[in-house]
């Protein structure tokens, strides 16, 4: 008489980041999960029941051996590692997002790793409508190409085009998500988009009597539990194929001036955005004017796939997740891992 069958184990790249923490606590908490191996550039000071840490730096010296010998009897590898930094020199991101995640596809054919978890981006679809019901996972993948997050999470997709032709006998899943707040990211995300030197403080109602109306201002939000749900089922289940997330209602400038207490004004898109560009050119922010652009291109999704394949259901609202993120802003949150040790101002 056999006993019970082993549990599943996982590798996590990219695990101490916002999205990291999260997938790696869904999936250490599934009793289908025997282990997880989160690995990242820095070990971080969370402990996780179940979970395992190493450093890997896919952008560099690290060999592909060590990288197989890190998904050796893996169940399946969920790949988030991700660079938003440095925006004015894109072929560093491009060295460690492109060419670090064709490493990762190639050390899960060579490990014989039978499921691939991959970390794309509602950034990754094509220009489309603001409105509901939104794309379907069929829209075209080719991004906004002056954006570099874009182009990288578009290339990525043809990647993985060819992937999927060339190894049949791996399910290949690519996760399609919104923009994904938790509040424990939020100082993180901070100093990503607006710089490392302004403080969260300033997101105060009474601080900021109003909200720009821009033309295209419309986009998704989830929050990143939810979001580590997706990922959970997805690594438990059969499926395979392109994923949208995202929870209601569709973000707008009157829900975050609702969010903020403040009034909604008109703005030309065009004064924000030489403003943003001349802060960018002199440094002073790190999000460039190529990704504004993009965000207000960026299609409504239609999530209908996930429900019905995935079984997934947001827990939080979009309101919930942006309060989270804006909570934890003002508080200067973080955690104990390198990205999102939390501070309040520098």
């Amino acid at each position: 008489m056999t006993g019970p069958a082993p549990g599943l184990r996982v590798v996590v790249t990219g695990a101490t980041g916002n999205v990291g923490t999260s997938v790696v606590r869904a999936l250490a908490a599934d009793p289908k999960v025997a282990s997880v191996l989160g690995l990242a550039r820095r070990l971080p000071g969370i402990s996780v029941p179940g979970t395992t840490w190493d450093t890997v730096d896919l952008g560099g010296r690290d060999s592909a051996a060590e990288l197989e010998s890190h998904f050796a009897g893996a169940d399946a590898v969920v790949h988030l590692a991700w660079r938003f930094q440095p925006t004015h020199d894109p072929v560093v991101t491009w060295q460690s997002n492109v060419t670090g995640s064709m490493r990762v596809f190639r050390a899960v054919a060579a490990a014989g790793v039978p499921a691939l978890v991959h970390a794309s981006s509602v950034g990754a679809y094509s220009p489309g409508p603001k409105t509901e019901p939104g794309v379907d996972e069929r829209w075209p993948t080719h991004g906004w190409p002056d954006a570099a997050y874009c182009r990288e999470k578009a290339y990525l997709e043809r990647v993985l085009d060819t992937y999927e032709r060339d190894h049949p006998e791996i399910r290949v899943v690519r996760m399609r998500p919104g923009f994904l707040f938790k509040e424990t990211a939020a100082s993180e995300q901070r100093r990503i988009f607006a710089g490392r030197f302004v403080p969260g403080p300033l997101l105060r109602p009474d601080l900021l009597p109003f909200v720009p109306d821009l033309e295209g201002l419309r986009f998704q939000v989830l929050h990143t539990d939810d979001a580590a749900q997706a990922y959970r089922l997805a690594v438990l289940s059969e499926a395979r194929g392109a994923f949208n997330l995202a929870a209601d209602p569709v973000i707008d400038a009157r829900t975050l001036a609702a969010q903020l207490g403040a009034k909604v004004v008109r703005v030309p898109r065009a004064l924000v955005r030489t403003a943003l560009s001349a802060a960018w050119q002199a440094h002073a922010v790190p999000a460039s004017p190529h990704l504004f652009d993009a965000v207000l291109r960026l299609p409504v999704l239609d999530c209908s796939r996930a429900h019905d394949v995935l079984g997934w259901r947001p827990a939080r609202t979009a309101d919930e997740a942006l309060d989270a993120f804006l909570r934890g802003v003002r508080r200067g949150a973080g955690e104990n891992t390198p990205p999102l040790v939390g501070r309040s101002v520098g």
